[in-house]
């Protein structure tokens, strides 16, 4: 049974090691965050939380692994793989799970097959808690055969094969989430004013008449809470989604501005609290109604 490994243990790590599946006993994780005072206890729980074993340094990770996981930040992501790919086993399966452009990914796979490896362009199209091994992801390149296989062997449930070369299925995750992350930031933007004009409830029951079955006053808490959560690396998403824009000459005006409100939103650290009237209170600095 080969080892695997993470390069990178966040949220998605975490979600893909969910539920103690019985291949997690060979795999191993190293995160940069382990070489922080201030997140090595934290990212180290993490790894024990999920039965796997934390490694001091990426060489140690990746020693004899046929399988790679690389879940970085999209920013990193192909310094991950330039860095990286001279500690690979031959003929390892590099899976690039990051959200990055088409072109960053080619860079990726350049990189990693020079190196002796194989690449493979993994988009995950949806929220990966609470579906876990079941989120939908798409798969393609040269590779991309080898690796639906081998995610289908560790329980992932929603793999599909995009025909094409590296870059097919990012340019999908990519394209979808000018939609996605926009309508996060254009959501956000809209309750903010409305709350600071006072016209809020109004506002929303505007929205509510003219999307019939759709709640936004409660899509609204919902994407406040994914963007002071995650806004610093949705916005680092968002980056790689302008150069896609713009590498198709297509234009990435609005998709701009959405970097702009997802980085505003991260930044301020700030946990979630309860509810969009405590949200909007916090952010807009006035009690809640």
């Amino acid at each position: 049974m080969e080892k695997i490994a993470f390069i990178g243990f966040g949220e998605a790590g975490r979600a893909f090691t969910h539920g103690r599946p019985e291949w997690v006993g060979r795999a191993r994780a190293f995160d940069i965050k382990t070489d922080h005072p201030d997140t090595a206890a934290a990212e180290r729980a993490a790894y024990a939380a999920a039965g796997i074993r934390g490694c001091d340094t990426v060489a140690e990770a990746l020693a004899d692994a046929g399988l790679v996981f690389s879940l970085v930040t999209a920013d990193q992501a192909l310094a991950a793989a330039r860095d990286d790919a001279p500690s690979l086993a031959p003929g390892a399966l590099w899976l690039d799970c990051n959200s990055v452009a088409p072109d960053t990914k080619r860079a990726a796979a350049e990189a990693i097959e020079r190196a002796g490896g194989r690449y493979a362009d993994v988009a995950v199209m949806a929220p990966v808690f609470p579906a876990a091994r079941d989120v939908p992801l798409l798969v393609s390149g040269p590779h991309a055969s080898a690796a639906a296989v081998a995610l289908a062997a560790l329980g992932f449930g929603k793999v599909r094969v995009i025909e094409g070369l590296v870059g097919a299925a990012s340019a999908i995750k990519m394209i979808r989430s000018v939609m996605v992350k926009g309508l996060e930031a254009l959501t956000t933007e809209c309750v903010l004013a409305a709350e600071a004009a006072g016209v809020r409830d109004e506002v929303l029951a505007s929205l509510n008449a003219s999307w019939p079955g759709t709640d936004w006053g409660a899509k609204a808490d919902y994407n406040l809470d994914r963007m002071l959560v995650h806004g610093e690396r949705r916005a680092a998403e968002m980056e790689e989604v302008v150069k896609t824009l713009e590498a198709l000459g297509t234009g990435a005006e609005m998709t701009r501005g959405t970097v702009l409100r997802q980085r505003a939103a991260g930044v301020l650290g700030m946990a979630p609290p309860e509810g969009l009237d405590a949200k909007l209170a916090a952010l807009l600095g006035h009690r809640p109604r």
